[in-house]
Parts: structure tokens; sequence; C-alpha cells
């Protein structure tokens, strides 16, 4: 409602100036301005989105008898720790096709 009340007056302004030449520029910064302004906003809003939904998950494989603790600390793992964990994850994979019983974490390959 806001947006479209604006535009309305800013078209109204500009039929009463008779549209001066540089009322073309002024839009587009100001819908640049506004742009930026809402990419960083939405970064933040993602950002923190994403910090909770981690924390969640955190508690979660925390909460789990069975969960692996080293998963909650894969954001700081190494390339070669990550893929280890892959792999493990993949042959747990394979296994629970396998047979009806419900997988259970591995030893890593060593």
């Amino acid at each position: 409602m806001v947006a479209g009340s604006a535009i309305v007056e800013w078209v109204a302004v500009g039929v009463a100036a008779e549209f001066p030449p540089w009322w073309e520029n002024v839009l587009y910064v100001a819908s640049s301005s506004v742009t930026v302004v809402m990419v960083f906003a939405i970064q933040h809003t993602q950002a923190r989105q994403q910090a909770v939904t981690q924390r969640k998950l955190d508690d979660l494989l925390r909460a789990q008898p069975t969960a692996d603790d080293r998963i909650i600390a894969l954001d700081g793992a190494s390339d070669d720790e990550l893929e280890a964990l892959t792999d493990l994850s993949q042959e747990n994979r394979k296994r629970a096709l396998a047979t009806d019983v419900p997988p259970t974490m591995l030893d890593p390959p060593t």
C-alpha cells in the first residue's frame, strides 16, 4: 500500500512539474538505493535464520543418544574430515537400503 501510494504521488508530482529532465535520474537513484538496502536486509535475515536452524539441529543431535557428536562440529572441520564423514554417511545409506534394521553410525575409516 505504501509503495503503491508513493508511485501514484511520484507520477502526480511528475505530471504537475511536466517531468523535468532530472526526474528519471532521481527515480533511478531512489530505486537503486532501495534495492541495495533490501539486499542487505534479506542477507541479514537469511544469516540469522541459518544460525537459528543450525542451533536447533545441533540440539537435536545432542538429544539423540546414538548420534555422532562429531557432526555437531562439522562447521569447523577440515575438508578431509568432511569427506570421511560423507563417506561414512554413504556407507550407512547403503547399509540401510540393504537391510530392514535401522542404521547405526559406523566407525570412520582410518
